[in-house]
């Protein structure tokens, strides 16, 4: 995908490298979470405007887990509007409902859907599979609760960026042939799917493209348990043996990103299992560039993509399993 940016990549990279911002694995979670707003949220547009916007809290499973609803200013009162579960993206380490605000946002203007954005635990302090628990049983909560939350249950989809998307995938999996009607859709924008972390592009793209593969490994061993969690596929989606019969999805990825790779085998999987998939790969961008529309015309491009696939795969009845 090519296009005009404000700044591109290139020169973002450069202004990161010369305020020599430490990564979060050189500092501790709680430092590292702080310099991810700081240096975040000033590259991200401004907040689109909603009918409402509202925070609410459920049994998480682990405790109590905070999910904020974004209500789009196109939902028909006399027809409950399709959703959309998302999952915040940050390693499992860092980033959050507020860090995600904007995005989450954009999503819910583009698609016409409600977005429920997940507070999920994140690591050291709460280490794998509580993330994972959370995501089902949030997922579980909206389709269970979608008459007083105002949502169709027959047009709920999942999404997510990097270990958001990771989590999306998870939750798709877990809840295959559970529900009466299956999953709408999923969004999957540079997910985490092999935390084995042994793809082309996490050498290629080690570091000096903002995410590194230091920090993935850092995020990897602080999320999981024990290292042999690695190949669990509540960690590790892409060593699934089955992964037919799962809702649709739109996979993006960047092209100067450690985790390309194994978003576009994910995808291809996907495909090979006989599910429809879509792949887009923004061969300019560099993980995260989704979440800078301040500087990054691209991302209003992949915003714009996510939102009318979004609205395609949720405005119409969920296929039968």
């Amino acid at each position: 995908v090519t296009g005009s940016s404000d700044v591109c990549s290139s020169d973002l990279l450069d202004k990161a490298a010369a305020a020599n911002v430490p990564g979060p694995d050189q500092v501790p979670a709680h430092e590292a979470r702080e310099i991810y707003k700081r240096s975040r949220l000033p590259l991200q547009p401004p907040k689109p405007e909603l009918a409402s916007a509202r925070d609410f809290t459920i049994d998480g499973g682990h405790g109590a887990l905070t999910l904020r609803e974004f209500r789009p200013h196109d939902s028909t009162p006399q027809i409950n509007p399709p959703a959309l579960l998302y999952f915040h993206g940050g390693g499992w380490v860092i980033g959050d409902i507020e860090t995600h605000d904007t995005l989450c946002r954009q999503l819910a203007d583009g698609s016409g859907a409600v977005v429920f954005s997940v507070n999920y635990s994140k690591s050291p302090e709460h280490r794998f599979p509580v993330a994972v628990d959370e995501c089902i049983a949030a997922t579980r909560y909206v389709l269970e609760h979608s008459s007083s939350l105002g949502i169709d249950a027959m047009r709920v989809g999942v999404g997510g960026d990097s270990a958001g998307g990771n989590l999306a995938t998870v939750v798709a999996l877990a809840l295959r042939g559970q529900l009466s009607q299956p999953l709408a859709c999923q969004l999957l924008i540079y997910p985490v799917t092999d935390l084995r972390l042994a793809s082309d592009s996490m050498d290629r793209y080690a570091s000096g493209y903002g995410l590194t593969t230091a920090a993935m490994r850092y995020f990897r061993d602080v999320y999981l348990s024990a290292p042999s969690d690695q190949h669990d596929v509540r960690a590790s989606p892409l060593l699934a043996e089955d992964l037919s019969k799962l809702p649709p999805a739109l996979v993006l990825t960047a092209g100067f990103d450690p985790l390309r790779d194994e978003g576009r085998a994910y995808a291809d999987a996907l495909s090979a299992a006989g599910n429809h998939v879509q792949y887009v790969c923004f061969e300019r961008q560099i993980h995260g560039f989704i979440t800078m529309g301040r500087i990054i015309e691209e991302a209003h491009t992949a915003i714009a993509l996510c939102g009318s696939a979004l609205r395609r795969a949720l405005h119409v009845a969920a296929p039968a399993a």
